[in-house]
């Protein structure tokens, strides 16, 4: 973690609090304490760009520490917040649960057992509802997974045709309906079969990227076969779907491979693990190339697929940003 994303634990006991920072030591963020809730929430206050992560004792005088990390969460909901409590129940659980806590420790503590405790629940909070299960147990099993970096990947970018002229025929729940279950939901789920990761929806735009946060050998190969499977899976959503609705799944899919740099970028109010660089820009100019059911991919993908897949070489095109034509090749389905 860098500087940005120091760590504040709560606690009234004084011993409690150097127990914790001498457990946390190695750690290579910034680790801060306070004696109660109010001092907690008042220091996030004034320091809310710098706190990452939030550990709150749960009986404590005054406010209690689900009381101090639902407030801290209406600050910055972006901060993970975690309880510390020998007293688990039910009761707390639930409450916890509704708060929005996003996760619990038990006392006494290890100190092995509360870093790697911690690491778990950040990378939970940050990446679960992104990332496969595979790809998230490889996180957790490698601290370096998140920090910043420059490497090679492989960007994916879906986009449904005509969806403008759709939607403006169309009432605003079909709209979300259609988009959520036969979008979203289906080609997201693909996706994380063949270990990429969901960046970001961009209106009716899908990006993904195989090889960030964790690398694969095979993550250009894993990204053809993946937009393959959207394609033939928005074939039968189409013949699933009420001719009558107005609604069509046709998509065009551009891939894209290079160095760009990944990491966690954003504001305190959001943050997400993304990816930027030359890679994504081709990714997307070719997904704009792309007729209704075609995959289109460049050549650095193709010197990692074509062995793999059948393709067809297109005539040299111009793509914006880039100097002189390009080669870009079909993927034959």
């Amino acid at each position: 973690m860098t500087a940005m994303n120091g760590l504040l634990f709560i606690d009234d006991e004084e011993g409690m609090r150097r127990s914790v920072v001498r457990a946390l030591q190695r750690e290579l963020y910034p680790i801060f304490t306070a004696e109660n809730g109010e001092a907690g929430i008042q220091f996030v206050q004034d320091h809310i760009a710098n706190i990452s992560t939030v550990i709150s004792d749960f009986k404590m005088p005054g406010m209690d520490g689900l009381e101090t990390l639902a407030t801290i969460g209406k600050l910055n909901p972006d901060i993970t917040r975690i309880i510390l409590t020998g007293y688990a129940t039910v009761e707390t659980a639930i409450q916890a649960t509704n708060e929005g806590i996003d996760g619990f420790l038990t006392k006494p503590f290890d100190n092995r057992e509360l870093r790697a405790k911690i690491h778990e629940i950040t990378i939970r909070k940050r990446l679960r509802q992104f990332v496969s299960d595979p790809v998230y147990q490889e996180i957790i099993d490698s601290p370096d997974a998140l920090k910043p970096r420059f490497h090679e990947v492989t960007i994916l970018f879906s986009d449904i045709r005509n969806f403008t002229k759709m939607s403006c025929e169309a009432e605003p729940h079909d709209i979300a309906v259609f988009l959520n279950h036969h979008y979203f939901t289906p080609m997201a789920e693909i996706i994380h079969q063949h270990n990429g990761t969901m960046d970001k929806h961009i209106g009716d735009s899908i990006m993904a990227v195989f090889g960030a946060p964790v690398l694969h050998v095979d993550d250009a190969v894993q990204a053809v076969q993946a937009a393959v499977d959207m394609q033939k899976k928005a074939v039968d959503i189409n013949a699933a779907l009420d001719t009558g609705s107005g609604f069509r799944l046709n998509i065009g899919i551009g891939i894209s491979t290079g160095k760009v740099f990944s990491g966690i970028l954003g504001s305190i109010r959001k943050r997400e693990f993304t990816s930027i660089g030359m890679a994504v820009n081709m990714a997307s100019r070719l997904q704009r190339l792309a007729m209704a059911g075609e995959i289109l991919i460049c050549g650095g993908t193709w010197d990692k697929v074509f062995a793999e897949f059948r393709t067809e070489a297109l005539p040299p095109v111009t793509v914006k940003g880039i100097e002189g034509q390009i080669t870009i090749h079909k993927v034959n389905q």
